[in-house]
């Protein structure tokens, strides 16, 4: 089998409006499909940014789902590339969203030589940006 790119991750919420408020309106993705009573759920939601796709749904009609955790096996973030870390951490915080994740008491710090910064989703997940390739 031959891997030529990732399609889409899967986001589960129970915040939906806010999720689908953050992904659109602080990161940019456009509102591809938005279906309602997909399969027991309230919404199942395509959105895209580029060439990168989220599948974002609500949990089954009775479902609660487990918080979210740095703990939990699997994914535990995904980090999207943009030209400027600093431009894009103050882009955000100028929009409003201060949801970031705090290392040695900043948001906004360096690993590795050079910036990073971790904001976090409504629903939970981990966004990271960096403007360094590894």
């Amino acid at each position: 089998m031959i891997k030529r790119s990732i399609h889409h991750v899967c986001i589960q919420t129970e915040k939906y409006e806010e999720s689908l408020r953050f992904y659109t309106e602080i990161l940019g993705f456009e509102i591809i499909s938005e279906t309602a009573g997909f399969h027991g759920r309230a919404y199942n939601t395509w959105i895209k940014l580029e060439d990168f796709m989220i599948e974002l749904q609500t949990p089954k009609k009775g479902d609660k789902l487990n918080p979210w955790s740095n703990k939990n096996a699997g994914i535990v973030h995904m980090c999207f590339m943009v030209e400027d870390v600093k431009e894009e951490f103050n882009r955000i915080k100028n929009l409003g969203y201060n949801d970031f994740k705090v290392k040695n008491g900043e948001e906004l710090y360096k690993v590795e030589g050079s910036y990073l910064c971790k904001v976090k989703a409504p629903e939970g997940t981990e966004i990271e940006f960096r403007d360094i390739e590894i």
